[in-house]
């Protein structure tokens, strides 16, 4: 596919996000326009009173990006499992974003993995296999919210040696019974383009899930370009927060930009 066609792809995805009015929650991962950084973006959206009542928080030391309770007294117990969590975790040369706590699972894969590999930042082994985001995610499935039963998203962007790799897994309730489909993706975006999934495709009751292979999407200007161009695109009433993480490729640093429609009392 030659560049025009690509940045016409990107920019008919970005526009058809924008007129979105309910995508829920999204992950863009991809590489900036210079190639020199690899980003994640990921978003929360919320329609009902308990799943706007969110913020995102990080700790910028660590890479983590999590959600917490922009009023903790409103928020019901029985629903925090699935809107309380770490979205983002980083252990180089992986990074994890996903929509719930299957980031945590994925982590613990890695931890593994990496133990196993003796694997220094940037190296590529032939200790173990690859990692497989399929096999960690094995174990895992939707969510158990009925009648929408949301598929769990998740991506990881890894270092290598002269470049980086990006996968991405999408677990969704069959259509044929109460089975999980797992679909598990190895893309390489262009700089100034990442891949997209979310969580559903649009508004409804029950809510339409997202269908097909992760869109194509632009990655243009600095991070905080990147930031106000996706906040910009999300339907006002209906978003919530969005992160930007920033991966230096040359030493495995990483910067966050956080925007949250509401503050925390």
């Amino acid at each position: 596919m030659n560049a025009e066609v690509t940045i016409a792809l990107a920019q008919r995805n970005f526009l058809a996000l924008s007129l979105n009015p309910y995508p829920g929650r999204g992950i863009v991962a991809g590489l900036d326009e210079t190639g020199k950084y690899m980003v994640q973006v990921y978003w929360i959206m919320g329609r009902s009173e308990n799943s706007r009542n969110r913020v995102f928080k990080a700790n910028d030391e660590t890479g983590r990006l999590y959600t917490e309770a922009a009023d903790s007294s409103a928020m019901r117990p029985e629903d925090a499992a699935l809107i309380i969590y770490n979205a983002m975790l980083e252990a180089v040369p992986f990074y994890v974003v996903s929509n719930g706590d299957q980031t945590d699972t994925v982590m613990d894969d890695l931890d593994v993995y990496n133990v196993l590999s003796g694997r220094p930042p940037y190296a590529d082994t032939v200790m173990v296999e690859p990692f497989s985001l399929g096999l960690a995610l094995s174990n895992r499935e939707y969510e158990p919210d009925v009648p929408n039963f949301t598929q769990r998203i998740t991506a990881v962007s890894k270092l290598c040696q002269g470049g980086q790799r990006t996968m991405m897994s999408i677990l969704r309730k069959s259509r044929f019974g109460d089975r999980c489909d797992q679909h598990t993706y190895e893309l390489h975006p262009g700089p100034g383009f990442g891949h997209c999934i979310t969580t559903y495709s649009g508004d409804g009751n029950p809510l339409p899930p997202f269908c097909g292979d992760p869109l194509v999407m632009p990655l243009v200007g600095g991070l905080e370009d990147i930031a106000q161009a996706y906040w910009g695109a999300l339907n006002e009433a209906n978003r919530v927060s969005l992160a930007v993480k920033w991966i230096d490729i040359s030493n495995g640093r990483s910067d966050i930009r956080i925007i949250n429609k509401y503050t925390q009392s």
